[in-house]
């Protein structure tokens, strides 16, 4: 079977919430452009610069990430020294709780939003080919009840040959697949019917968002420039009350990487009123689900 591409399918912030959530029910996930202040996305995209240093520096010509030694990949040992940095910037957990994040959220979910603790970056490196995430459905990953939502954010320009996210349309509407064992970021990879041949991608500027349901099925191009990194940060949200599986309370990979706690992370902030904002949360639960 061929597979066939297509663009993504635009939304705009000022349709009625009664438009977007149909849109977002028909095709399991909404796409805003430059919906996010470019300008405090630029300044994320640097502050994890910072972070990635030596290994990865800002290519001032090309204005992009520009990988300088050898690639790497989630859970190397390059990774695992770098991640702790980026985990512990204010900007990156702060990211997700300004206004203009809150009301795309709102959006899909209803007035009041609860934003997952864990928050999460991406550092897709080229040269790393078969490392790209599988398709996957976040439902699972993240023991997710259906009102779950992910939003994903372009924090520079990324075009064909840099890892864009491929999301299937529609695929949300099957509830959660069975998985396979597979390479790259996850581990794992979800089921995909024989009719499923269509899948949405497009090149995306900084700023640009992409909330998809907790059931659409969404994978990685792999990264086959020449030295450019994709850098993209995300987090799952959901309505308030909704049920939370303990471990989104976690740092994003603190399960593995010795340290990596929120006392760590919470170690230089300079304001507190962001910490431990979950503590009060009405339902966690531990028991799995899927």
């Amino acid at each position: 079977t061929m597979t066939i591409f297509q663009a993504l399918i635009t939304s705009r912030s000022e349709e009625s919430t009664e438009q977007l959530q149909d849109r977002f029910n028909e095709q399991g996930y909404l796409y805003f452009k430059q919906a996010i202040n470019p300008q405090r996305c630029e300044r994320l995209m640097h502050d994890m610069l910072h972070c990635l240093q030596p290994h990865i520096v800002f290519d001032q010509q090309r204005q992009l990430p520009q990988l300088m030694g050898e690639p790497f990949f989630e859970t190397d040992p390059i990774w695992d020294q770098v991640y702790p940095r980026i985990q512990s910037l204010p900007s990156f957990h702060n990211f997700f709780h300004q206004a203009d994040v809150q009301q795309l959220m709102q959006t899909v979910v209803g007035p009041e939003v609860f934003v997952y603790p864990m928050k999460l970056g991406r550092i897709a490196c080229p040269k790393k080919l078969g490392y790209e995430t599988p398709p996957h459905q976040d439902a699972r990953s993240h023991q997710a009840g259906p009102t779950m939502a992910g939003m994903w954010v372009a924090l520079h320009d990324t075009e064909q040959g840099m890892g864009r996210s491929q999301l299937l349309p529609g695929s949300h509407k099957q509830g959660v697949r069975t998985v396979k064992a597979a390479d790259g970021v996850g581990g794992v990879q979800c089921e995909i019917f024989a009719d499923e041949t269509t899948w949405h991608v497009s090149d995306v500027e900084r700023g640009d968002v992409i909330i998809f349901h907790s059931c659409c099925v969404h994978r990685a191009e792999p990264n086959t420039s020449e030295s450019t990194v994709r850098l993209s940060i995300d987090t799952r949200f959901c309505n308030y009350g909704a049920p939370v599986f303990i471990s989104n309370l976690d740092p994003h990979h603190g399960w593995r990487i010795d340290n990596l706690n929120w006392e760590f992370i919470y170690t230089d902030w300079p304001d507190t009123h962001l910490q431990y904002y979950w503590r009060d949360y009405p339902d966690i639960f531990s028991d799995f689900r899927y």
